[in-house]
């Protein structure tokens, strides 16, 4: 009997061959050893600062509050994204040679999507828990279990990851040339569209509507919090105490302004050749700075922090 399987004709994959060179800043030449010492120094305090972040929030029994517990994963998140961008961008600064494989640009989107739609929501579960300990004190301890905390961090993750899978899986529906020129340093959604050979059409849609149900849906969650926080601190009697409460709702809503304003600058680009340097500038502040800001922010503005550190260091001095 004949062998059907042998007629079967072994028809080539959409990504086979598939790459993509990130331009990234190479039309200045001569800014490419400066920006590679910046974007280092810079990726170095990154690592230094979450981790250590992490580390201080572990070892501190003092700061093991849901507050602390929430910082502890905003830490971990904005190393894993750097991470994720970072050390492609420094390679591309000092080697000829700027293509990533279909594969690797394709998980670089994937991770890095996952990792800013759960800072997105992390920065909304934070939110929340400054509302219930300015708004209930009393309650705080019993609202903010360890089991709804962790039932918050585990949501912002698991929607982050549903996020993420279903605009690569759209990703994935669209063939591309086999040499493809991405006019970024990043392998974004955008500029991947740009280069796709097939109508962009749906996958555009579907990231619109997510983009947008997450932004504004993690905003409102933000804007109550701090609309009832505000009218609770008015009714206080006393000037020190709303100097206090919201000296501890500063670092949040200085984190906060600068997160969700470079996503908007984002957003409000337009999505054209003459914006591109536009469009570099805030990934790179989107993806690189920020998250060097988030522990400096937090570290340089609170107390409980700096005093767990100082009492940190007194310990290791006497051992």
């Amino acid at each position: 009997m004949t062998n059907p399987s042998k007629y079967i004709i072994n028809t080539p994959k959409k990504s086979d061959g598939v790459t993509f060179t990130l331009l990234g800043f190479s039309e200045y030449p001569g800014l490419q050893l400066p920006l590679f010492l910046v974007f280092l120094t810079v990726y170095t305090v990154t690592v230094l600062g979450n981790l250590g972040m992490a580390l201080i929030i572990r070892l501190s029994p003092r700061l093991h509050t849901p507050m602390y517990f929430f910082l502890s994963h905003l830490s971990l998140v904005d190393f894993c994204y750097s991470t994720v961008v970072t050390p492609k961008l420094l390679e591309n600064l000092v080697v000829e040679d700027r293509t990533i494989s279909f594969t690797g640009c394709i998980m670089q989107f994937f991770f890095a999507c996952t990792f800013v739609v759960t800072e997105t929501f992390m920065l909304a579960v934070m939110a929340y828990d400054r509302f219930v300990a300015v708004c209930n004190p009393l309650l705080y301890t019993v609202v903010m279990s360890q089991k709804l905390c962790s039932l918050l961090v585990g949501a912002s993750y698991s929607w982050a990851m549903v996020c993420s899978l279903t605009l690569t899986c759209f990703l994935l529906e669209l063939s591309f040339s086999r040499t493809n020129v991405i006019n970024n340093f990043v392998c974004e959604h955008a500029a991947l569209v740009a280069v796709a050979g097939s109508d962009p059409y749906i996958s555009q849609q579907i990231i619109l509507v997510s983009a947008t149900f997450n932004e504004i849906s993690s905003l409102m969650i933000i804007l109550t919090s701090y609309v009832f926080i505000f009218i609770t601190v008015m009714k206080m009697p006393s000037t020190g105490g709303r100097r206090k409460t919201f000296s501890t709702c500063a670092s949040h809503l200085t984190a906060i302004t600068i997160f969700h304003g470079t996503i908007l600058f984002l957003y409000c680009v337009p999505n054209s050749k003459s914006s591109w340097l536009m469009v570099k500038v805030g990934s790179v502040f989107n993806t690189v700075v920020i998250p060097m800001l988030n522990p400096l922010i937090y570290s340089l503005r609170n107390k409980d922090v700096k005093e767990s550190v100082k009492k940190l260091m007194d310990t290791k001095s006497l051992c």
